[in-house]
């Protein structure tokens, strides 16, 4: 038995979005990313409705050379009457992303969300993972979530 400490990182980022709650909260979806999210494209999703739910469950390819592995994804929590969600990201032998989301609704037509990632290291790809997953690019990272989800509630369509 190995037991040891983690190598954990948290980040938070708000982001704001021009539309109510009821509009952005169906987007935070394996199935209608696809619509908004340049490049996105689950190889699997498994879902009783057909769209994200509380045990939904989809897989995602590898993403670059730090993340060689495909991941698995598992929706804990899908609370529709309160704007949250919880899901956790699987990347056997690199790591475990914890993704919580909290929308708020800010004025007739504006909701900021609050994004938080918390990553822990599962092995050594995972360690040179970590060392890229600092604040800034954090918030790069959701900067461009940002725009690109303004971009599709602003037009209906995906950012070129």
């Amino acid at each position: 038995m190995n037991i040891k400490q983690p190598n954990r990182r948290k980040h938070a980022y708000s982001q704001q979005l021009n539309a109510p709650p009821k509009s952005v909260f169906p987007l935070l979806c394996p199935v209608m990313e696809a619509k908004w999210v340049p490049g996105w494209m689950p190889e699997l999703v498994i879902s009783q409705s057909g769209v994200c739910e509380q045990d939904c469950m989809f897989i995602t390819p590898a993403e670059s050379p730090l993340e060689p592995e495909a991941s698995i994804w598992i929706v804990t929590k899908y609370d529709t009457a309160n704007w949250s969600l919880e899901m956790y990201k699987v990347t056997p032998g690199h790591t475990v992303s914890k993704l919580e989301i909290t929308l708020a609704d800010d004025a007739a037509s504006s909701t900021t969300a609050q994004i938080s990632y918390e990553i822990t290291v599962l092995g050594t790809a995972g360690e040179q993972f970590m060392e890229g997953f600092t604040e800034k690019w954090y918030e790069g990272f959701m900067t461009e979530w940002e725009k690109q989800m303004n971009y599709y509630l602003n037009t209906g369509n995906k950012i070129a």
